[in-house]
This record gives C-alpha cells, structure tokens and sequence, in this order.
C-alpha cells in the first residue's frame, strides 16, 4: 500500500469525520444558485457524468448537488434480467468482493496474504438475524461518486425491519478497506430485514466519509448520528411488500451496499470477481 493510502488512512482515524460529514450534509442541500452550480459544476469537471440516462437532462434543472447526485433514471435506463430466477444487483458500482461466507466471516480484504474478515453479527447488529446467514453468500458493492446511488430490491420481498446502527464514517475506497479491519462493521449503516419466497435476505446500506444521511423510500432522510457509538435503532417502517427491482433506498453521497444471502439462495455469476462493473438490474447470480 502507497505512503500516500496509509497518510489517507491515518487522518481518518484522528479527524471529526462526523462533523465534516455534517458539514457536507448542508451544503450539498443548499438551493443557492451559485452554490449549486458551482457544486454541479465541480462534479461533473472531475467525472463523467451521463445525464442522457438521467429523467432531468439539464444541471439546471436540479434544485441543489443532493438533487442532482441522487437523480432518478429515465424510465429503462437499466432494464432488469428478464429471467425470474435472476438475482438482480441491487444498484450501480463494482464489486468489491463476493462469494461464499466462511461460516459467519464476511471477506472485507486480502493484504499482504492476509485476510481481513468481519463478522455477520457485527454487520448485521443482530445475533438472532444473523444466525440465518451461516454459512451463506454476500456480495459487497462499492458505489464510486460517478454511479447511479438510488438502491433497489434484488429479489421480490417483504420488509420486515430496519434498523439504523451508529458507527463511524471512514471511507469505504479500496484502500481504507484495506487498510481498516471490519471497516462496513465499524461505518454507520442502515441494516434491512427481508422476507423472500427464497428465504431471509439482508440489505445494508453503509456509510461513509461525507455521506450526510441515508434515505429509505418509505421513511425519508436517516440523519447521521451525532457520534460513532450507540445502541442499533429501530426504525418506524411499515412492513409491506417491494416488487423485484423496486427502490428502497439511497445514499446522499457515496458509500456500499452488502447483499447477504441465506445458504442455498443463489449461486453467484462465476465472471464476478473483485474490480468487476455491475449495473442495476444485471444478473448477479441465479436463485435455488
């Protein structure tokens, strides 16, 4: 690893990463015209922004930078796998790394030889859940700043709980997942209880560095805690059913999205391995 990934790293440990993140939650929500377009503007000098896909066109269009980079997709942007037994991605990114659990072990990163590993527990923040997943698969997705960031369901399913679990805010980049044990146990995340006719499927959207809040389709806004500790909180969802491909969420910047299967659910796409592009609606895998 770079001496400029591990200086990346190092500041993060000793930086107020919650209130940078507070601050970020303010201005990317400022409706000011030079501030937005001066935001806009930046963004889409440094990536390659497609708004063709886009159901606003026009930068103008967007009533702040929040607006724009949570912007819906026109209608068949992303087609979904038109096979019912497809497990659908559930949003836009590269997978970061994907495969059986080891027992109740996630894989987070391979450095030097050596395995960096989190646990379902710890994930999920919740023992009795997480006994569900032994033995299982799950897909971790990184969502670069240029990506789609609404999150959408990859399989038909019931909502049974959410949960919002405080944490704290490191980046989720290549090398802070490298270089940070546990790191999408440590982050705040927002954890997702389905029940499918497959079986228990879990959807956790994690925060990161700049991510001023989460969003879930039926609640709204998740704010950020205050800090990175605290008891998980149970969010004031309705439990109701989400067709396969139906947002339930997105990321107000940034972040990662980990898919964790019972076992037997789906056997993922074998061309799937750490670095690949998915896109909503692609086939991941195919369900039992």
């Amino acid at each position: 690893m770079s001496p400029g990934a591990r200086l990346f790293v190092a500041l993060q440990r000793v930086l107020p990463l919650h209130a940078i993140s507070a601050g970020m939650h303010v201005l990317a929500r400022a409706e000011a015209w030079p501030v937005r377009r001066a935001l806009i503007g930046i963004f889409r000098s440094l990536y390659a922004v497609n708004l063709d896909e886009a159901e606003r066109t026009r930068p103008g269009d967007y009533r702040s930078f929040n607006d724009f980079f949570t912007r819906a997709l026109k209608s068949g942007a992303r087609p979904a796998d038109p096979d019912p037994q497809a497990l659908l991605s559930p949003c836009d990114g590269h997978v970061s790394q994907i495969g059986p659990l080891d027992g109740n072990l996630l894989l987070q990163a391979t450095v030097a030889a050596k395995r960096h590993t989190y646990t379902l527990e710890a994930l999920l923040a919740d023992a009795d859940f997480a006994r569900g997943f032994i033995g299982g698969s799950f897909a971790c997705l990184y969502l670069a700043p240029v990506d789609y960031h609404r999150v959408h369901l990859p399989v038909a399913g019931r909502l049974i709980a959410a949960w919002h679990v405080p944490g704290r805010l490191y980046s989720v980049n290549a090398a802070t997942a490298a270089l940070v044990p546990g790191l999408f146990a440590l982050n705040e995340r927002i954890v997702l209880h389905f029940a499918t006719a497959h079986g228990p499927l879990a959807l956790v959207l994690v925060g990161a560095l700049n991510v001023g809040s989460m969003s879930l389709a039926d609640l709204g806004d998740v704010a950020p805690s205050r800090g990175r500790s605290g008891a998980p909180e149970r969010l004031s969802v309705t439990p109701r059913d989400y067709a396969r491909g139906e947002e339930v969420g997105r990321f107000n910047l940034g972040s990662t999205v980990v898919l964790v299967l019972p076992p037997a659910m789906a056997e993922f796409e074998r061309v799937l391995r750490p670095g690949a592009p998915v896109r909503l609606g692609q086939r991941l895998g195919t369900l039992s």
